[in-house]
C-alpha cells in the first residue's frame, strides 16, 4: 500500500514542495521516494542518497533533489553544498533525516512518519502549508492517518 500510494501522491506533488521524510533505518524512506518518483515518470535506478546526500533526478514530470541526512556531521554542511539553492519553484526535494538538521531547515510543506508494523508500514502525514494540505487531503482518500497541524 505504501508504493501504491507514494506512486499515487505524485499526482498531487508541485513544484516546489518541501517533504520531510521521518522513520527508523530501514522504515522505508527511500522506498517511498522511490514510488513518488516512478509516479512522477522517472525510470531511471533510484538509491538512497546515504553516502553521496543528495541525488538529483530528471526525465519525470519535474526534478527531484533527493537528500538523506543521517550521516550529516553538522548542519552547517548543507550550507557548503548549497541547499538554499535546491529549494526552488521548479523542483520537488524530499529530505530523510531532517531532524540530522533542526533548525537549519525551513519548515516543509508536509512530513510524513513512516513506522514499520510487521510486514507493512504505517504512514502518518501532516501538513505545514497550503501545498501540504493537497497531500493530506489525498492521504485521507487512501485513508491515511492525518496528524492534526498546530
Amino acid at each position: 500500500m505504501m508504493l501504491d500510494f507514494s506512486t499515487n501522491l505524485a499526482a498531487m506533488a508541485n513544484p516546489g514542495s518541501l517533504i520531510f521524510l521521518h522513520g527508523e533505518l530501514g522504515a522505508g524512506k527511500t522506498t517511498f521516494a522511490r514510488g513518488l518518483m516512478r509516479g512522477l515518470g522517472y525510470l531511471g535506478a533510484v538509491k538512497s542518497p546515504t553516502y553521496t546526500l543528495v541525488e538529483c533526478y530528471t526525465g519525470g514530470r519535474l526534478p527531484v533533489y533527493h537528500f538523506d541526512l543521517y550521516r550529516l556531521e553538522e548542519p552547517e554542511e548543507l550550507e557548503f553544498i548549497g541547499f538554499r539553492d535546491y529549494l526552488d519553484d521548479a523542483s520537488l526535494v524530499l529530505v530523510e533525516w531532517p531532524e540530522c538538521a533542526q533548525g537549519f531547515l525551513p519548515e516543509p510543506d508536509a512530513s510524513i512518519f513512516i513506522e514499520p508494523t510487521g510486514d507493512e508500514r504505517t504512514l502518518f502525514l501532516s501538513a505545514h502549508s497550503m501545498e501540504g494540505d493537497l497531500l493530506v487531503a489525498r492521504a485521507e482518500a487512501w485513508s491515511i492517518s492525518v496528524i492534526p497541524s498546530e
